[in-house]
């Protein structure tokens, strides 16, 4: 069995998407007060939920952190994947929210004013939701966390949906078609609305105990199959995700005439050359006569 891992503590990137998010709604809302437009108000909108998601995710990585205990044998990762399931559910709120200001406006258009400093102030809040959004999806990819990638292809999305209200807002500015506002808040509440479909699907997988990447498990199998030799085998091969960890049941086959010693360092030494390409995955073996009827009893596993 390999030795278990203790999830890093991923909280300093729930504090960095705390604090671009304190600092973008301070800025888009200033975009919003100075032009009066609907589409940066809704970019605004956007980044308060962006505020409310990342505390979510920040308590969520500190519970992910903990390790295993008593009650909660297998650890506390899958907390990662709550955080996830709620952002998504508040994108979908925003989304609703953005698009009632869009109808509004498009039913009453108004003239927008010193557009040129709103979106001024804008572009400054989508670089920092850019800069922030390539740390954190770089941190999930790293790190396995489904909340960190989930939060940075949030922010990613904000970027995005500033870029777009820049350029709605600007052709507004340029061509004063002022039905280009509300349009352009209409198209963010849209791409927001995917983007939370998105995360709520990943959140779900993972609940549902999710299987490794086909990549991974297919690797795996070749290395198995590489000791399939001299009357071993193996069955019941099963892999999950459970937020930043990995886990992996095997049964492995053996001659009946082997000792407990000879089988126990088969499967030590298997699992240490599966650790060497998966370090964080947790393996757990059992060994099985290979002669014997009842070792077949699992094969559906």
């Amino acid at each position: 069995m390999s030795t278990p891992t203790t999830p890093p503590d991923l909280s300093r990137y729930g504090w960095l998407a705390v604090a671009a998010a304190l600092a973008t709604i301070g800025l888009k809302t200033g975009a919003w007060w100075v032009t009066g437009s609907v589409g940066l108000l809704a970019d605004a909108a956007e980044s308060l939920v962006n505020l409310a998601a990342a505390i979510v995710a920040l308590v969520a990585l500190k519970v992910a952190a903990k390790p295993a205990d008593k009650n909660h044998n297998f650890g506390h990762s899958k907390a990662e994947y709550f955080s996830a399931a709620v952002e998504g559910v508040m994108i979908f709120v925003a989304a609703a929210v953005i698009m009632v200001f869009a109808i509004i406006r498009f039913l009453a258009p108004r003239d927008l004013a010193e557009v040129s400093l709103g979106l001024g102030i804008s572009l400054i809040a989508a670089a920092i939701n850019g800069t922030v959004a390539v740390v954190l999806l770089r941190a999930g990819r790293r790190y396995r966390s489904i909340t960190l990638r989930a939060d940075g292809q949030h922010l990613m999305t904000d970027l995005w949906t500033s870029v777009g209200v820049v350029v709605g807002v600007g052709l507004v500015g340029l061509t004063g078609w002022n039905w280009l506002d509300p349009l352009v808040a209409m198209g963010v509440g849209i791409n927001i609305l995917w983007t939370g479909y998105g995360l709520i699907r990943d959140s779900m997988d993972g609940l549902m105990d999710v299987s490794l990447p086909k990549d991974d498990n297919a690797r795996i199998r070749e290395i198995l199959a590489a000791h399939r030799e001299d009357g071993v085998d193996f069955h019941a091969l099963r892999t999950r995700e459970s937020g930043a960890r990995q886990f992996m049941e095997m049964h492995m086959l053996v001659p009946g005439s082997w000792t407990v010693q000879q089988g126990h360092d088969a499967m030590e030494d298997l699992i240490d050359e599966i650790n060497l390409e998966y370090p964080d995955l947790r393996i757990t073996g059992h060994l099985e006569p290979i002669e014997d009827p009842r070792s077949y009893e699992d094969m559906h596993l």
